[in-house]
This record gives structure tokens, C-alpha cells and sequence, in this order.
């Protein structure tokens, strides 16, 4: 199995996204970026410590590649906005793609420039070295099943159900 690590605003709204996927074993959420360790919610959401959001995909890479899971990524964010994602502001709600290997590297830049090149502006996305993943507390883990009611508001109410 392989990892991958996407930062892309709130995430309990991009985790539904990959937790059907074939090829996709588990979608854990989480932070990254940081170098505080074993950060909490709230200290993150208050920007306190420097990680986003950040969801670790674990995936067989002979059922799904990491192209399309940056594919779907890409599809499921604003990647102009600069300030967050949506409703969610700060550092901690910007995207990150965290690479694993220079192919992920290579990929990404790829997928970034391509972008940039069909929208005639630069994504305000970065693309950094993954250094570490932090899960994020029970709570947070699917929050989309175990509260569909408050997660489908989340969506109407950021602006990603139009997404």
C-alpha cells in the first residue's frame, strides 16, 4: 500500500471523496506541514501551529495511481483561492500536496503547471516534501457517516456542495 497526503481546506469535506474509491484501503485525517508535534484540533484551527488539514490517503497503487487521486483533488478545490478553502480561512485550510517520492514530485508539477497553463493563473497550491502526519482525534474520522445531517449543512453552508 501507498500514501498519500493532500491538505485541501476542511477535511471532512474532501475525505468522502476518496473513502468509496477502488483502490482506496483507508482515508484517515490528520495534519501536516508543521513542526509542532501531536497538534490538536483546535490549536490548528487557530493557526497556532503551522500544519493544515490534511488527509493520508492509503491506496494500492495497482487498483488507483496517484494521478488520479491528484486528479480528483484537483477537481474537489478551489486551487486559486490563496486565503483557504470556501468558508475556511487561515493557513491551515490552504492546500498542500505533500509528495512521498520525487514521481509524486514530478507528477504534481506536472498536474500544477498543466493547470496553470489552462487557466492562465498560477494555483495557490504548495507542493512541499512530506515530513509528517498527525491523525487528527476520533471525532474527526468520517465525520461524513457519523454525521451526515451536520455534514451535508457543512457542505451547503461553505459553498462546496456547488463544487
Amino acid at each position: 500500500m501507498n500514501k498519500a497526503y493532500f491538505a485541501g481546506g476542511c477535511f471532512w469535506c474532501i475525505t468522502p471523496i476518496y473513502a468509496r474509491m477502488a483502490g482506496v484501503q483507508s482515508v484517515r485525517c490528520g495534519y501536516s506541514g508543521g513542526d509542532e508535534e501531536n497538534p490538536s484540533y483546535l490549536d490548528v484551527k487557530h493557526q497556532n501551529t503551522g500544519h493544515r488539514e490534511t488527509i493520508c490517503i492509503c491506496y494500492d497503487p495497482t487498483l488507483v495511481s496517484f494521478e488520479r487521486l491528484l486528479d480528483e483533488f484537483l477537481l474537489s478545490v478551489d486551487p486559486f483561492d490563496p486565503g483557504g478553502q470556501f468558508i475556511d480561512r487561515g493557513h491551515s485550510y490552504t492546500l498542500a500536496i505533500y509528495y512521498t517520492s520525487e514521481e509524486e514530485r514530478l507528477v504534481s508539477a506536472r498536474k500544477l503547471q498543466e493547470l496553470e497553463q489552462d487557466e492562465g493563473k498560477r494555483p495557490c497550491i504548495a507542493l512541499e516534501p512530506f515530513k509528517s502526519f498527525y491523525e487528527a482525534e476520533e471525532e474527526h474520522q468520517n465525520y461524513f457517516e457519523k454525521n451526515p445531517e451536520a455534514f451535508e449543512q457543512e457542505l451547503l453552508d461553505s459553498g462546496r456542495k456547488n463544487k
